[in-house]
């Protein structure tokens, strides 16, 4: 098996500016939380910091699920409709078929798994760019969405699983001690395990990975299977806590999902960052939209908003790539 050669220094320097980018990344995400309390007296209130914990749950669920794919220089834009496919499959199954939830739940995640599977196989056997066929795969899901819902809300979902959707444990939501375990459980494979590192070897060069002997393959569908996984667990959590399901479950998740993980320094084109990015990230999206509401913004000029942050971001993470390559 042949190897790839590293400069001497390389792996330090590069732990280096990952340290520093993180910091300046917390650094900035504690400036603007002391800005958000000075602006905003309700912001550090006990009932707005529940709403944001609950939406930071969401969203920092599917921000790590988007960034274990840009870790690898893929995307997917059908995460919201991957999610809203395993809520309505649990919510079927527990409304029409009478299925007990500890069936419905793991059943719903596995399609959601599957979904994502589907889109890793297609890009990768193939050879397809993701953004591409994940565009059109969004339009398959949320047409599928339809399809099972017929266009109507699933309603008359059984009380006691509200719990997994708006009950609190120790102080917290439950949806937040959900996320925090999926969190940690991504955070542990990729940096811990030999998958992990195979899937920063795929994200900084494709070809290099292949020369050592990694099936490209395997760990890209992988990890599309994972993210499609996690995205399912919201979507699910999402559906609890409405008490019900339609076709449009999960569609607000699309662009949080891109712009939290890229606002954390995980680089578009892949092998650059770390899965906490994606979670700082997360926290400072909620903290943006929090304060946007708290200013009693419409929710217009609120998308406007998200979208320039996710443009800003992308730029931003294009201006620091080519700095460090010219340094």
């Amino acid at each position: 098996m042949q190897q790839i050669a590293i400069a001497p220094g390389a792996a330090p320097r590069r732990k280096l500016r990952l340290g520093g980018q993180m910091i300046g990344i917390i650094g900035a995400f504690l400036v603007l939380i002391g800005i958000s309390a000075l602006v905003s007296p309700q912001f550090i209130s006990s009932y707005n910091l529940t709403i944001m914990s609950r939406d930071l749950a969401f969203i920092g669920i599917v921000a790590t699920a988007q960034g274990l794919l840009l870790l690898l220089g893929d995307i997917d834009v059908s995460i919201g409709a991957i999610a809203g496919l395993a809520g309505i499959v649990c919510a079927k199954m527990i409304v029409d078929m009478g299925a007990d939830p500890a069936l419905a739940i793991p059943a719903a995640i596995l399609v959601a798994a599957a979904a994502g599977a589907l889109n890793g196989l297609i890009i990768t056997l193939l050879n397809l760019n993701s953004l591409v066929v994940t565009i059109g795969m969004l339009s398959v899901y949320s047409g599928l969405n339809l399809l099972i819902t017929q266009g109507r809300t699933i309603v008359n979902l059984p009380k006691h699983v509200t719990f997994l959707g708006s009950g609190q444990a120790f102080g917290l939501p439950v949806t937040l001690w959900v996320m925090l375990a999926m969190f940690l459980v991504v955070l542990f494979v990729t940096a811990r395990t030999v998958f992990g590192r195979q899937l920063y070897a795929v994200g900084n060069s494709r070809e290099a990975a292949r020369i050592v002997g990694i099936s490209e393959v395997r760990v890209r569908v992988t990890a599309f299977a994972i993210a499609g996984g996690l995205a399912g667990v919201a979507g699910i959590l999402l559906c609890f806590r409405l008490m019900s399901a339609q076709a449009t479950l999960g569609q607000s998740w699309l662009l949080p999902s891109i712009a939290a993980p890229v606002i954390g320094g995980i680089a578009t084109t892949g092998g650059i960052g770390t899965i906490w990015g994606a979670l700082i990230g997360a926290a400072i999206m909620v903290v943006i939209g929090n304060i946007i509401v708290l200013g009693g913004v419409g929710i217009y000029l609120q998308q406007i908003v998200t979208g320039l942050i996710v443009v800003i971001a992308v730029a931003l993470d294009a201006i620091m790539r080519r700095f460090s390559a010219g340094n």
